[in-house]
């Protein structure tokens, strides 16, 4: 089941409107909608929101399996076609989705050089980013950081915070705890 139908499943089990969790989320109703019939890809920020909206970890939104011990992801940094492009330029894989109630979401992110709109989102929790693969320029709050393969950072997600490619490609892994 894809989050978009999760999110409508669990809003209609809560015998919610659209228009009810748009507004409890702050985000519009015809945003929502999109979001639930898959024609669009959430950032964390927005399902960050979503899930506040309906009293879930974003876990449960993200998550599609069964209580298990320990959950491996098969190598797909090479493989675009696991990726789902988002409306802010770059393809993102959640990682070991078979694994259910998570404390931390692991997403592996890819990105271009010119292709990431750049942006900001806020939301509850605390993040952490490492750099697989290319450079890529960091904000958070005021500060703007250069991070190169290998390093890493650390923030509280209550910042405005976003990443743009530096290289051709990029490729990093960001981990949040809401």
């Amino acid at each position: 089941m894809d989050i978009g139908t999760r999110i409508r499943t669990i809003r209609q089990q809560q015998g919610r409107t659209l228009e009810d969790v748009a507004i409890a989320c702050g985000y519009s109703k015809s945003l929502l909608s999109k979001i639930e019939t898959g024609k669009v890809v959430p950032v964390i920020a927005t399902l960050s929101a979503i899930a506040k909206a309906l009293n879930v970890r974003v876990s449960v939104l993200m998550e599609d399996g069964e209580d298990i011990a320990a959950a491996v992801t098969p190598n797909m940094l090479n493989r675009p076609d696991a990726f789902v492009a988002t409306d802010k330029g770059y393809a993102i894989l959640g990682l070991a989705p078979h694994f259910i109630n998570k404390k931390m979401q692991p997403v592996l992110i890819i990105g271009q050089r010119g292709q990431v709109k750049p942006h900001s989102v806020v939301h509850d929790g605390e993040e952490f980013i490492i750099v697989l693969e290319g450079e890529v320029k960091m904000h958070v709050g005021n500060q703007e950081y250069t991070l190169k393969k290998g390093e890493s950072i650390y923030f509280r997600s209550v910042n405005a915070h976003g990443v743009v490619p530096l290289t051709e490609r990029a490729a990093y892994l960001d981990i949040f705890v809401e």
